[in-house]
């Protein structure tokens, strides 16, 4: 007999969470094949090799056979005292700091200009300005390292013909210019992404928005003020995300280019940590050490999740506090 308490009530309703769990799976479960291959690829090769990772921090070991000098904590208070990890941890903020307002700033205006309709060949310029992103770093890092090698000194005569300088530069080799000229260089190259993702942000707006303001008298500056930030504003709280994240990875020009030098004056985190595992400190008195390498990608790990956490918050906290003012 039905109990009455449930008469009437939908069918839904009455059904247990598990069951209706496992019709939706069921449901959708050619979606869920099309998705295993990347889940699989994912741990295979991001999630298993950061749990075993793990487990070479805790050894002294130089990545031949087995790790067999039990070392506990010790490789993490290396690494928590290491002035060389602090340093390659100041650089890294420092290219993210120069590298991330610069480039959304110019990706934003350039966005603008290339969303024009008006624009003839604008679909060759967005070609062109997104050609280095599907150059890799490395080959970037060789053919500007062969620029400076062989036309260094026509750019050091021409500033020296003019009186900026009274002496020649090493562009890679003086702490003051290297990294200056690592950060112009990823400006350059991953400029695409975030024109793209502005691009395809704009596009989203009506352009009814535009007519009825240029109807009211509004100016351009009014129009990107009261139209086109309000509208990219959740955009563009991801595409600051992406940024600053993909900011953070910087390697590949680092390690073509300066490997790091001169006098760690360009070490990133990231070239830290590889030349721990692989070696490649000059000068430095540090033997090769994947124990130590897995440490400090543990910890930098955290830094980065602690920073991308505090940032996502704050930045959500400002969209949510302008948005209700609006």
């Amino acid at each position: 007999m039905t109990d009455i308490r449930l008469a009437g009530r939908p069918r839904e309703l009455t059904t247990r969470p598990a069951s209706r769990l496992r019709r939706r799976i069921a449901a959708a479960r050619w979606s869920y094949l099309y998705v295993l291959p990347m889940l699989v690829l994912l741990l295979a090769f991001v999630i298993y090799p950061i749990v075993a990772s793990l487990g070479y921090t805790f050894y002294r070991w130089d990545g031949i056979g087995e790790p067999g000098d039990f070392v506990g904590l010790a490789n993490f208070s290396r690494v928590m005292t290491d002035s060389i990890f602090w340093g390659a941890m100041g650089n890294t903020f420092f290219y993210v700091l120069l590298v991330v307002p610069v480039q959304l700033v110019l990706a934003l205006a350039l966005a603008l200009v290339l969303n024009n309709r008006r624009l003839r060949l604008r679909t060759f310029y967005r070609t062109l300005f997104f050609l280095p992103v599907v150059t890799s770093a490395a080959v970037i890092g060789v053919v500007v390292q062969l620029l400076f090698s062989n036309f260094g000194d026509v750019v050091n005569n021409a500033l020296m013909s003019l009186g900026l300088t009274h002496e020649y530069i090493d562009w890679l080799g003086d702490p003051n210019f290297a990294m200056i000229i690592i950060i112009a260089v990823g400006i350059w190259h991953t400029l695409g992404y975030n024109l793209v993702y502005f691009l395809a942000g704009l596009q989203t707006i009506p352009d009814e928005l535009y007519e009825a303001a240029r109807i009211d008298g509004a100016g351009a500056f009014a129009s990107f003020r009261y139209i086109t930030v309000p509208m990219l504003r959740s955009v563009g709280v991801v595409i600051v995300l992406l940024s600053v994240i993909g900011s953070f990875q910087v390697f590949d020009l680092v390690q073509v280019l300066t490997n790091g030098g001169p006098y760690f004056a360009t070490e990133v985190v990231n070239t830290y940590i590889y030349h721990l595992a692989f070696g490649g400190f000059s000068g430095s008195g540090v033997d090769r050490d994947v124990g130590l390498a897995s440490a400090a990608s543990f910890v930098y790990g955290l830094l980065l999740i602690v920073f991308a956490v505090v940032q996502a918050l704050s930045l959500r906290a400002l969209v949510r506090r302008k948005g209700g003012r609006a």
